[in-house]
Formats: structure tokens, sequence, C-alpha cells
């Protein structure tokens, strides 16, 4: 295979035309559909279709095209393998896969410790649903899953949870809301607009459970897989919200809200899932080490 041709493929996706493509590597349009042809002869497949004025992708240029990220992500890391090499204390590289349920702002926490280790560390985080971190996990493309829940023994992937903490849950809500809330709460949450995470957050379930046991009737005004949108929307006064107790002077400084009620009933869990057993990676060792017993300890909460 010419790779060149391929590196030219490579560009013009990304790039998202020939003509924008052209202009990163310094030719022309001409030269360079003429390098994609033939890449595409010599691999017997269209990589390219016309959609009006656009190129789009064929299924079989989004494979070449998941192949050729590997391939030049792999051709970075030797230069810059080769270049710490030569001297100076290597960078050590840290790949971390993020479930999208967990809250970033936890996340950056628990992560601060490899980033303050002596051997400098370069973080590659990539955000995903929780199987398809673990399939990336099993093929070693990643050193770490962090995720809310622990890996479930009907997966057959070998892989071990490692428990980093957990934290209460609080209420928040605006300051103009929480003045139309009537009784104590939780009562209070009675047909009280509420905003609440999608059915693939641990704490959704919980918040269901514990809803019914309290006898709980909120009007539900939206569910979000995405807890910073969720927040968005509470801090526009739509609806109550759900955050871990361990951010509250985090949450209310930024969204501009205020507690309304905090349960240890719910609690938010945090695991970190590696494929080794014994904890050998030093980034993944100073991480469960910092949060093992004292999760995120000095963020605190304020009181309402």
């Amino acid at each position: 295979m010419n790779f060149k041709h391929l590196h030219y493929f490579w560009v013009t996706a990304k790039a998202g035309g020939i003509v924008r493509a052209g202009e990163q590597l310094h030719t022309t349009p001409q030269t360079l559909s003429g390098q994609i042809k033939l890449l595409e002869a010599w691999l017997g497949r269209q990589l390219f279709r016309k959609s009006g004025r656009q190129l789009e992708l064929t299924d079989e240029g989004r494979l070449a095209l998941g192949y050729a990220d590997q391939i030049f992500a792999l051709g970075a890391e030797m230069e810059t393998a080769l270049r710490q090499a030569s001297g100076g204390q290597k960078t050590l590289d840290f790949r971390v896969g993020v479930a999208d349920s967990v809250a970033k702002s936890v996340v950056y926490h628990l992560l601060e410790p490899a980033l303050a280790m002596k051997q400098p560390v370069r973080l590659i985080c990539s955000e995903g649903k929780f199987p398809d971190l673990l399939a990336q996990l099993a093929l070693h493309r990643l050193d770490l899953v962090m995720a809310d829940e622990p890996m479930s023994g009907r997966v057959s992937i070998k892989a071990f949870n490692h428990p980093l903490g957990s934290t209460p849950m609080s209420f928040f809500c605006t300051p103009a809301l929480k003045g139309t809330l009537k009784g104590d709460f939780p009562q209070c949450l009675n047909n009280a607009p509420m905003l609440i995470l999608g059915v693939s957050s641990s704490v959704r379930k919980q918040f269901d459970s514990w809803c019914t046991k309290h006898q709980i009737h909120p009007r539900i005004i939206g569910e979000f897989d995405d807890g910073a949108l969720m927040k968005a929307f509470g801090r526009e006064g739509r609806g109550i919200f759900l955050s871990a107790s361990v951010l509250e002077a985090e949450t209310l400084t930024e969204y501009g809200v205020e507690v309304i009620g905090r349960t240890d009933e719910m609690v938010e869990d945090f695991f970190a899932v590696t494929v080794d057993r014994r904890i050998t990676h030093p980034c993944v060792a100073a991480i469960t080490e910092a949060a093992r017993g004292q999760l995120l300890r000095g963020l605190g909460r304020r009181d309402a």
C-alpha cells in the first residue's frame, strides 16, 4: 500500500472535502483526487461518493478511516517515543475511557493525582458508553475505564473493578423555583418540576426507587444522558435536579442554585476498571491510592 495515498485519503476525510484537504496539504484538488483514485483502485473499493456538491464516505470508506486513524496515531506515538528516547524524561501515556454517565467534574478530581506525578504524563481521554469502553479495554487500547457502576460478572471480558469511593446526593434548584415549593423536603418535591438523568445512569434507578419508598411524585420535565446539560436547564429554573453532594460548592457557584435537600439513601459510586487484578500502571496506582477512602477530599460541601 502507498501510505502517501492513504494519508491523502485520511486528510480529505477529516477535512470534509477535496478543496479543504488540498489547502492543508498544499496540493491541487486535481492531484489530490487523482491520488485517492489510485488508492481506491489498489483496494478495489470506492471510499467516497458524491452527495450534491459534497463528498461523503462510503461504508468501506468509514472502515478504512477507522484503520487510518489508528495507523497515523501510532505513527505520531512512534515519533514522540523516538524523540524522547534521545534525551530527557520519558512521557508516560495514560489512556482513559470515561463512561458518559459520570460527572465530568468528578472525573477531573479523580484523575488529578495522575497529572501530579513527578514523571510527565500525557493524558488521552475518550468518552463513550460503558460496554463500548470495556471492549476497548479488553483490546488494550485503554489503560483504565472510569464508571459509576462496577463491571458486571455477566460481561465476558477479563477485567477487574477497583472501588474509588462514593458520594451521597443533593437536590438543587434556583432561588426563584425554591420559593414556589410547598412543604419540607422531600415532600416539597410532590408535583414539582424535576430534571432527571437517563435510564443508563446508576443514580436514576436509585431515584425511581427512592420516590416510590417516600411516595414522592415529581413532575418530570426532562430526562438527560448528559448531566451537564441537565444542570444547564436547572440553571434556567426549568426544574429541580440531582447532583453529587461532594460537588455542592462547585454546583452552587457555577449554576447559581441552592440546595433544597440531601439524602444518603442515594449514592453515586465510582470505579476504576482495569485488565489487571494487581494495579501496575503508575497512573492508575496514583488515582486509586488518592481516592480510596477519601473521595475528593477538600471539595466538601457548603451548608445550605
